[in-house]
């Protein structure tokens, strides 16, 4: 599968160049451009053509195209091929239900954590969904609770886990390994209950936490 091309929008650029380098730990994903505004961002969209959209909630707009949900809802009825993920520190269960109406993919809390991008993202490149309520607040362990979870896993069940985490699928790891797709299920599935994780979510979560990625 050819690289994920995404489209970052924010009016800071300290939380865009943290964004950029979340993706970029990550070859499967290439960031294509940057807007500051929602007006570079349409601009941006029309010529880059990006499969994930990733905007702040709140930046400077203008009479044509706004910001908020009347960004969201021009990005959806105007450029509907790409996921479009929100960024936003807000935490209103009506403007949450309400951007997942207009058809969004996801919101990322930023008090919850940036990584939560690379997470969506590897959602998207599966084909999968990806749905994360901010407001369960953040997932991450402490580093040595982390290590002393991954101290659990049997060494087969640690490289399945690494090969998940870089992006392949069960029956990639099964191929990658010469194993079945039935004993790579099941080395995943006693995995995740060593680590306490009941989804796949939760699981690349940790993943990035322990720096499983690099």
């Amino acid at each position: 599968m050819p690289q994920m091309r995404v489209l970052l929008a924010d009016d800071h650029p300290i939380v865009l160049m943290g964004v950029r380098e979340i993706i970029e730990r990550d070859p499967r994903f290439k960031v294509v451009g940057e807007a500051m505004s929602s007006s570079e961002l349409i601009a941006k969209v029309s010529q880059l053509s990006p499969d994930v959209i990733i905007t702040d909630y709140n930046m400077p707009g203008d009479e044509q195209y706004g910001d908020g949900t009347r960004l969201v809802e021009y990005l959806r009825r105007h450029f509907p091929e790409p996921r479009v993920l929100i960024l936003t520190v807000i935490s209103n269960p009506q403007i949450l239900t309400w951007l997942y109406e207009l058809g969004i993919s996801g919101v990322i809390s930023k008090n919850a954590g940036l990584e939560q991008i690379l997470v969506a993202l590897d959602a998207f490149y599966r084909e999968g969904h990806y749905q994360l309520d901010p407001l369960e607040g953040d997932t991450s362990a402490d580093t040595d609770e982390i290590s002393q979870r991954l101290s659990q896993l049997s060494v087969k069940e640690f490289e399945v886990l690494r090969l998940f985490a870089s992006g392949l699928s069960v029956s990639e790891v099964a191929q990658s390994l010469n194993r079945s797709i039935k004993t790579i299920s099941t080395l995943k599935i006693s995995s995740m209950r060593k680590l306490n994780v009941d989804s796949d979510q939760a699981l690349l979560i940790l993943c990035i936490k322990a720096n499983l990625f690099a």
